[in-house]
């Protein structure tokens, strides 16, 4: 149901909440900051061909828009009605900076961009408006969306606050830009959008509604019509027999807030410069002369409209009022905050500055590090020093157990070298070179990960350095903050070489002396037992016995037999048959020379796979050791040399390449963004303060 307005309602235009808003969008305005608060305001939107700009200048009741082909709204315009009486004869003329003269003193316009001059004739403030625009956007067909301020006196109007906005258009002509349609629609759904806005969408009567371009975006915006009121231009050039009773009804696209028909003036009106007041009072005998319309006539045209949106605004802002003044309150709170984190543009002493600097530097950087810094403490994330106790812990730790020596070390490598161990002469048992061998390149392994570990800490304590520059007060002097970053990294990168020479020295200490005599160490007879018991379990071997004499043999002795062959003879398993594992008896008659290289390609024996099993042992027990003395020793190493060494002695290594007077000015010099962000903040602190103050009036 559309909400109805009585035409006759004498007290409809009361100005003073509509004023109260138009204060507050000037406030912003004239200091040239964006409006935080979203103020109410009626927008309008329509298509070029809608008659947007007729509908205006009839509701002002002068010719004040630019007209021409294309877009000719090419910026925002904020059209403040304000209606004043009409001045007596001892009113105030001679006391008017003038522009025309001979031009109807109780009319004027005011444009915000140009505060003090006052435009009697209209003709030169749509010139204005143009010029304006072009200086922004300049003569080509482009948009912006800067918009224009223009206040409109006149005993003529009533209070009211409306946006024109472009006209929508859907393809591009001539030089404007390939994607002109979707910088309008964005520019006007910005606006619309806003909770506050009331859209007056115009739509040509004698156009299919459902194809209205400003009533699709209308809905897109507020589905349920709820702040949406439709204004029907060209009722009067309708074919025969059609009108808009329907619509007016409600029956085709339903809006609360109803619609409107009113008559505008055709082109060749305007070119032949009928006045405006001329084409109000012929809408008003074409509503009330017409059979479709006579009835509700009162409800018709042009001033009914603005009686109806200047009531329309009166509410709305009357609704929005408290929130209006939290919004700005919260707003006032946050930029105060801000400008007092920005600080005083003047400075004190700057030794004492950067002495404070650098002593909040340190203390913070120790804090971070200890996880004493209770007001960044986080619950979403590991940050400072448990990110470096999660470098130890889990990333350290779990590459030191990724490192598997037998990944590189294959039983054929271990069974070469315990032959090679063995010189010229075949052992006899399981020798201790190849394990010392074998152990100490798989040492040499770690060194990797361990290195990897001080550059992973060194890049957490350049992530803790990069945090702490982050407050503002190092935004604020950039010079600065660049060198306590150069200084910092300088520093870090010297302790760096110690580190890595402890770290590297740890290693090589694992790898020069084995200690076999390790308490945890399995040791070699251990080792061969287990083996032994694997091979030869003792509830599957049978009894031996002495051929000769028929007892049994104690365990571990080999039976007496009565000739042995000569091992490999007749398999060729001998002591290097895995090296020879092609040979036959015409080879074996030739005696060749062996091949320059000699490696095992054949399977392992039993003999060959045991000696090798026990040296496996050896080396898990024995690396097992070191990977628990390094996953200890190697974050001590770190704290020592790198961590606990950098927090200490942080503050003395600043002081030392910092503190130097002649260069504090140049240090302390203020950022541009520092500089603009501070004058912004205080312009919207005095602008918000101002707006405060205005809103309290109002009871």
């Amino acid at each position: 149901m559309a909400q109805s307005i009585n035409p006759n309602q004498n007290n409809v235009n009361d100005p003073s909440l509509i004023q109260l808003v138009n204060k507050l969008q000037d406030v912003f305005a004239t200091v040239g900051v964006q409006n935080p608060i979203d103020l109410p305001q009626i927008v309008v939107v329509g298509s070029q061909s809608s008659g947007k700009s007729s509908v205006l200048e009839n509701i002002v009741g002068r010719d004040f828009l630019p007209r021409g082909s294309g877009i000719v709204t090419r910026r925002p315009l904020v059209l403040q009605l304000l209606n004043r009486p009409k001045a007596d004869t001892n009113g105030t003329k001679a006391d008017l900076k003038t522009t025309d003269k001979e031009a109807n003193q109780d009319e004027w316009g005011e444009f915000l961009h140009i505060p003090g001059q006052k435009f009697y004739d209209f003709n030169k403030i749509r010139d204005e408006i143009s010029r304006e625009t072009e200086a922004k956007v300049g003569r080509n067909a482009g948009i912006s969306p800067a918009p224009i301020g223009l206040r409109i006196y006149s005993p003529n109007v009533l209070t009211l606050t409306l946006v024109d906005l472009p006209g929508l258009t859907r393809v591009p002509v001539g030089d404007q830009p390939r994607d002109i349609e979707r910088q309008i629609r964005d520019m006007v759904v910005k606006y619309i959008s806003k909770a506050n806005a009331i859209i007056l969408a115009v739509t040509a009567a004698n156009t299919d509604l459902a194809n209205s371009d400003g009533l699709k975006l209308a809905r897109e915006v507020d589905p349920e019509g709820q702040r949406t009121i439709g204004v029907l231009t060209k009722v009067d050039i309708m074919d025969e027999g059609t009108d808009v009773i329907d619509i007016l009804a409600g029956r085709i696209i339903p809006l609360r807030l109803g619609y409107v028909p009113v008559v505008n003036r055709g082109q060749r009106d305007i070119e032949n410069k009928k006045q405006i007041q001329v084409a109000l009072e012929a809408e008003r005998n074409f509503f009330e002369n017409h059979k479709a319309y006579r009835s509700k006539a009162a409800y018709c045209g042009t001033p009914y409209l603005a009686r109806k949106l200047n009531m329309l605004l009166m509410m709305h802002i009357k609704q929005t009022l408290p929130d209006i003044k939290q919004r700005i309150q919260s707003s006032l709170q946050k930029y105060t905050a801000e400008l007092s984190q920005l600080g005083d543009s003047l400075l004190g002493n700057p030794s004492n500055v950067i002495l404070n600097l650098i002593t909040e530097f340190s203390r913070d950087y120790q804090t971070v590090l200890e996880g004493k810094a209770t007001q960044e403490l986080s619950s979403i994330e590991l940050s400072g020093g448990a990110r470096i106790s999660f470098v130890f812990h889990e990333l350290y730790s779990n590459g030191i157990k990724a490192v598997d020596p037998f990944d590189v070390v294959k039983d054929n490598d271990i069974r070469t070298i315990l032959v090679n161990s063995s010189g010229s002469s075949p052992a006899l048992f399981v020798g201790t070179a190849a394990f010392e061998v074998v152990i100490k390149d798989q040492i040499r392994r770690l060194n990797e990960p361990s290195l990897k570990c001080v550059s992973l800490v060194y890049d957490e304590l350049v992530r803790i350095l990069t945090q702490l520059l982050a407050k503002p007060a190092f935004r604020r002097y950039p010079a600065l903050k660049e060198k306590f970053h150069l200084v910092v990294v300088s520093f870090l990168k010297k302790l760096m070489d110690p580190t890595n020479k402890l770290v590297r020295d740890l290693v090589a200490m694992e790898a020069c002396y084995i200690n076999t005599g390790h308490p945890d160490f399995i040791n070699g007879s251990r080792a061969m037992a287990i083996v032994h018991e694997k091979h030869n379990p003792a509830a599957n071997r049978p009894t031996q016995v002495d051929p000769k004499t028929g007892k049994p043999l104690p365990p571990g002795a080999a039976p007496l037999r009565a000739a042995s062959p000569v091992m490999g003879e007749e398999n060729g398993s001998g002591f290097f048959g895995s090296f020879f594992p092609n040979r036959n008896k015409k080879k074996m008659a030739a005696m060749d020379a062996p091949p320059p290289t000699l490696k095992a390609s054949s399977a392992l024996s039993d003999k060959e796979a045991q000696e090798v099993e026990v040296i496996k042992l050896l080396i898990t027990s024995y690396f097992n050791i070191v990977r628990r003395t390094m996953i200890d020793m190697v974050p001590k190493a770190i704290m020592l040399n790198l961590v606990a060494f950098s927090k200490d002695e942080m503050q003395k290594e600043l002081l030392e390449n910092m503190y130097k007077q002649t260069e504090l000015d140049d240090l302390l010099k203020e950022s541009e963004y520092t500089v603009r962000r501070r004058k912004e903040c205080q312009q919207m602190v005095e602008s918000l303060s101002r707006a405060s103050e205005i809103v309290n009036q109002v009871q």
